[in-house]
């Protein structure tokens, strides 16, 4: 379908090899340069009236209907409660170098929103804080070929989706809370332990602070997923035993079912599931280790772990009704 939808576009535009031209015979910055004078066009040609009904019928400029006051209380919180845990806080840019997504995943380009000026909105803030964990790691390995320090970052941001979701009131934009805990193997899998119990710890009192500003939180599991064949899974049971000590009413339990996300992680990934108080379970964080630092850097030492929690979903679907 797509092939036949360029095809279509290269005799519209009398050129054969269009996509060719444009990926591969043009600059950069002269691709840049042709875009933005093809959308200065354009956009000369919208109306008052025009751009009224685009804005009601555009998917991705509709805001959206949680309550700003609460998303922003729920952050500013969580913001104070990552700082004691030792996150520094990252405001990130709407946008990110093109590729950020692709080069580091599997992630198809159709689903980021990439724009006119060899950029793309971000579509998810765990890989740019990894970008920004990297180039922190790099600086240290600079001075140190063997430093250990680990760089735990963590940010509040609104994503943009470029995939159709064909679900009732879901919007191709939303805000997340990423965290990342990046830095240097420890052997013996330490590191991996020390990172994942470390980030599982932080969720879960992130919910917990969700609770005492009213959130209707019912039922919280947690359920991880061993990636390494079962060569990990004793360190990874020992991990869920000591969250199982602080957090005694949150369930743990290794899921060995879960499809989603292999390939994308590595050694081992996780879900956080929250019950709302009419009984309806739903995905509130997902996070896994993962390689994007080491081909960053270009050094196989390099460790990394993120995950984000759908602060948005957790505002919309657990506040109580007013």
């Amino acid at each position: 379908m797509e092939d036949q939808l360029l095809a279509r576009v290269a005799r519209a535009a009398g050129v054969a090899d269009l996509v060719s031209v444009l990926a591969d015979r043009l600059t950069p910055t002269d691709l840049q340069s042709l875009m933005l004078a093809v959308y200065a066009v354009r956009a000369d040609r919208v109306s008052p009236a025009d751009l009224l009904a685009s804005y009601e019928r555009n998917r991705f400029a509709s805001p959206s209907a949680a309550d700003p006051q609460l998303l922003a209380r729920f952050d500013a919180a969580a913001f104070g409660l990552l700082g004691e845990l030792g996150y520094g806080g990252v405001e990130l840019s709407p946008v990110s170098p093109l590729g950020t997504v692709a080069a580091v995943t599997e992630v198809s380009q159709h689903k980021v929103l990439t724009t006119g000026r060899n950029s793309e909105v971000l579509a998810d803030s765990t890989n740019v804080l990894a970008l920004e964990s990297a180039a922190r790691r790099r600086d240290l390995l600079r001075r140190d070929p063997r430093n250990r320090d680990r760089v735990r970052l963590c940010a509040s941001h609104r994503l943009v989706r470029g995939q159709f979701f064909d679900r009732p009131g879901m919007l191709p934009h939303f805000r997340l809370l990423a965290l990342t805990t990046a830095g240097r193997d420890e052997g013996s899998f330490r590191f991996e332990t020390t990172a994942l119990t470390e980030q599982l710890d932080a969720h879960l009192r992130l919910l917990a602070e969700g609770r005492r500003q009213g959130l209707l939180i019912d039922r919280v599991r947690v359920s991880v997923t061993d990636l390494s064949q079962g060569i990990r899974r004793e360190a990874l049971a020992s991990v869920l035993d000591r969250l199982a000590a602080r957090h005694p009413v949150v369930g743990f339990a290794f899921d060995d079912e879960r499809e989603q996300g292999r390939g994308y992680y590595e050694d081992a990934c996780f879900f956080i599931h929250a019950t709302t108080a009419d009984g309806d379970e739903l995905l509130i964080t997902d996070g896994g280790f993962t390689d994007w630092t080491q081909r960053l850097l270009s050094n196989a030492k390099e460790r990394l772990l993120t995950s984000g929690a759908g602060t948005e979903r957790l505002i919309t679907r657990f506040a109580p009704e007013s």
